[in-house]
């Protein structure tokens, strides 16, 4: 028998994989046809990738809002979302550091920032009205509502309501994850913008050291010397993030800064 390929290497979205993946997980044939069938229901409905994946978010977020975020328990919700705190901590956030976290979801990570940062100087963006209700619900749950965060609804990542030159740190965890690249470049053709001359811009995305490609229109797999070569088009330094590959997450991450 063929040895399976290691998961940087895997297409996820071609039959092989699939047949594989179905003759050892049969238990879960189920939940990937309804997958498939509510991907068709969709598309169909939908006028643009945004549209999609908030009907995507929508559906997800009425059944339970941290897992629509990627987390299969609280306890997982809780420990993402302090993996992705004590990383930016450990390379340098401070309290009065503004930060812009796109995708900000129900705030995983985003209710650890703004009990850290300095208030008003946390700004939250997501394409999804149910997930920010969650958000809501989650501030209210840690009593944070003293800290006054900004959490906004957007239609696209051309941020071009942001003040210029405004967050020294730029954070979008398991955005690029979900969007085809052209969303990617529309994000990178106006993020720029808005850093801060000394500013960074994290973000994670699937990493794959095969073909691109992506399972429905829900999770895409890109090079990293792709994300690399586009954030460089854009005018920016990139560098591939080594130290966050030894975390226990199944995403890699890029970080781009103006260059010097």
């Amino acid at each position: 028998m063929t040895e399976p390929l290691p998961p940087t290497r895997r297409n996820r979205a071609s039959l092989t994989y699939k047949v594989r993946y179905a003759a050892q997980n049969p238990d879960r044939i189920k939940s990937y046809l309804a997958r498939v069938t509510r991907d068709l229901k969709f598309r169909l409905s939908s006028r643009d990738h945004v549209a999609y994946y908030r009907a995507v978010m929508r559906s997800d977020t009425a059944k339970n809002p941290e897992a629509a975020v990627g987390s299969r328990s609280h306890e997982r919700w809780l420990a993402l979302g302090q993996m992705q705190f004590d990383y930016l901590r450990k390379h340098g956030l401070k309290p009065d550091d503004r930060v812009l976290e796109i995708g900000c979801g129900n705030l995983r990570a985003g209710w650890r920032f703004i009990d850290y940062l300095d208030a008003g100087n946390y700004y939250g963006i997501d394409i999804s009205p149910d997930i920010l209700l969650a958000a809501q619900n989650t501030l209210v749950r840690q009593e944070l509502r003293e800290k006054l965060p900004h959490l906004t609804l957007v239609d696209d990542l051309t941020l071009q309501f942001l003040p210029s030159k405004h967050f020294s740190v730029v954070h979008a965890h398991s955005v690029f994850s979900h969007s085809p690249i052209e969303v990617i470049d529309q994000c990178l053709a106006n993020v720029g913008r808005v850093l801060a001359p000394d500013g960074f811009f994290d973000f994670t995305f699937d990493r794959t050291e095969g073909t691109e490609h992506h399972v429905l229109r829900e999770d895409f797999y890109y090079r990293t010397e792709t994300l690399i070569s586009l954030a460089e088009r854009h005018g920016f330094a990139a560098r591939f993030m080594d130290d966050w590959e030894e975390l226990p997450h199944g995403q890699s991450k890029i970080r781009v800064t103006h260059p010097e």
